[in-house]
């Protein structure tokens, strides 16, 4: 069996302001190709289809004609993340099961697979432990508890079968790195999770993390198919090519096509303007961190002139800075939401947040988390 495993299209995302739609119809396109041309038993999707609950029209189209193409090929077993909204991405799905194109977002159906000739295909939708907590019985509320559940009923359908069974999640496991363009999940529990959940999987198709990474062999990210943050600038794009055969798997990496190479720039700004070496990175989207003593007029103008694609600029004066000459992704990054909702209370009130505070906000962010994974 031949499977193609990708995920995180994030389809309606922009980058920094630049519509990258034209990018992700291109992977599409890419995508299809493969398929036909490597002659794909079914491919999976593993989460976060779209980049919000409530998708822009374009990308519902774009979502559309893909799977209508890839339907023609081969089959599709696809499952919600945890940027999709699970009701609006499942809407229609055991209409869809008829065309080949298998849509998993009912937490309630992860014991139910797909069987793709050899192989039940087992889809995990994103588990926020809280909605799942109460139904499945869960003595704790962490995503370690609502895998290992889930799990746990699909070893017990697998064990009466004779295919091979092969997984499909969006989760944070150890072992992989994320980049600062994935949605915090660790307000809804600890976030992280062990590779060893997923036993018994011949095959485990990840999804959440954006860089392509293999924990184990059996179990893999594809990452996503284009960068959506500078932190992914070295990443290398594009989905597994996985073959299951006598109990072996083997997985071949197959980049992607990319729009436009991203690179991040740091030094004075005449030095970066006049220098000679920076002439292979004109054509780029940038990042650029100057660091002149004191911040130089009419900076990212300046810049454009040689570099048309530069989109952040960040200023970190040589010797040392404040706060306040920093960007606000810079100053936010690697700190979850709570922390930052705390940092918010601590800067009107003049001291940092009491436990009651902390706990209010916990709350609040928890609300927002159901009602969001219900919409």
């Amino acid at each position: 069996m031949r499977f193609l495993h990708t995920s995180d299209w994030h389809l309606g995302r922009s980058f920094h302001r630049e519509d990258l739609l034209a990018a992700q119809a291109a992977f599409v396109d890419h995508l299809v190709a493969t398929v036909a041309a490597e002659r794909v038993d079914c491919v999976l999707i593993s989460g976060d289809v779209y980049d919000r609950a409530l998708p822009p029209v374009d990308a519902v189209r774009l979502c559309d004609e893909a799977l209508r193409r890839l339907a023609a090929l081969t089959r599709v077993v696809l499952i919600a993340g945890n940027h999709d909204s699970a009701r609006r991405l499942g809407f229609g799905a055991e209409l869809m099961d008829d065309a080949g194109v298998h849509i998993r977002t009912d937490f309630a159906r992860v014991g139910e697979p797909v069987i793709v000739g050899d192989t039940a295909v087992y889809g995990i939708p994103y588990l926020e432990p809280e909605l799942v907590r109460h139904p499945w019985d869960l003595d704790e509320r962490s995503h370690a508890a609502a895998l290992t559940e889930a799990m746990r009923r699909i070893r017990a359908d697998a064990a009466g079968r004779a295919e091979r069974p092969v997984v499909l999640a969006h989760a944070f496991v150890t072992g992989g790195e994320a980049s600062e363009s994935e949605r915090d999940i660790s307000v809804g529990g600890s976030s992280q999770v062990a590779a060893s959940v997923f036993e018994g999987a011949d095959y485990a198709a990840l999804g959440h993390l954006h860089g392509r990474w293999s924990v184990t062999d059996r179990v893999r990210y594809s990452g996503s198919p284009l960068a959506y943050s500078f932190s992914e600038a070295d990443h290398v794009k594009g989905s597994w090519l996985v073959e299951l055969r006598d109990g072996a798997v083997a997985a071949e990496f197959v980049e992607a096509p990319v729009p436009r190479r991203l690179a991040r720039l740091r030094g004075r700004l005449d030095d970066l303007l006049t220098d000679p070496s920076y002439e292979a990175l004109e054509d780029r989207w940038l990042q650029v961190t100057l660091t002149d003593p004191r911040r130089p007029s009419a900076a990212m103008e300046r810049l454009r002139r040689r570099f048309p694609h530069a989109l952040v600029l960040g200023f970190e004066p040589e010797g040392g800075g404040t706060d306040g000459a920093r960007t606000w992704s810079e100053r936010v990054r690697e700190r979850s939401a709570l922390e930052i909702a705390g940092d918010f209370v601590a800067e009107v009130t003049d001291g940092p947040a009491t436990e009651a505070e902390r706990a209010l906000l916990h709350e609040a962010f928890e609300h927002c988390r159901r009602r969001e994974a219900l919409a």
